[in-house]
């Protein structure tokens, strides 16, 4: 049973976007990486750390419960060993 893992690191749309209350973040990593997912509001403070430790290859999802923060735009922040990354996305209730 041969997990699918990607040559290069991938991230998925976040969905569903918009959201209320869930949304799920997906990524795909070549090999093995610490990953750190953390949600942001737009004025940069930390919401919620989603994951944070060593990933193996292959493909991961984490949800984010966002029934505790009010509506509007919020960021996913991504860090691998293959760089940076980030997505808008928007709760509204």
């Amino acid at each position: 049973n041969m997990a699918i893992v990607p040559s290069d690191f991938v991230l998925k749309a976040a969905y569903p976007n918009p959201f209320n209350p869930t949304t799920t973040i997906q990524y795909g990593l070549p090999e093995a990486s610490q990953v750190t997912v953390s949600v942001f509001d737009v004025s940069g403070r930390l919401i919620q750390e989603l994951a944070d430790g060593v990933m193996d290859a292959g493909y991961h999802s984490h949800t984010w419960n966002a029934s505790m923060v009010s509506s509007g735009v919020y960021f996913i922040h991504i860090e691998t060993a293959y760089g940076i990354s980030n997505q808008k996305i928007m709760l509204m209730k």
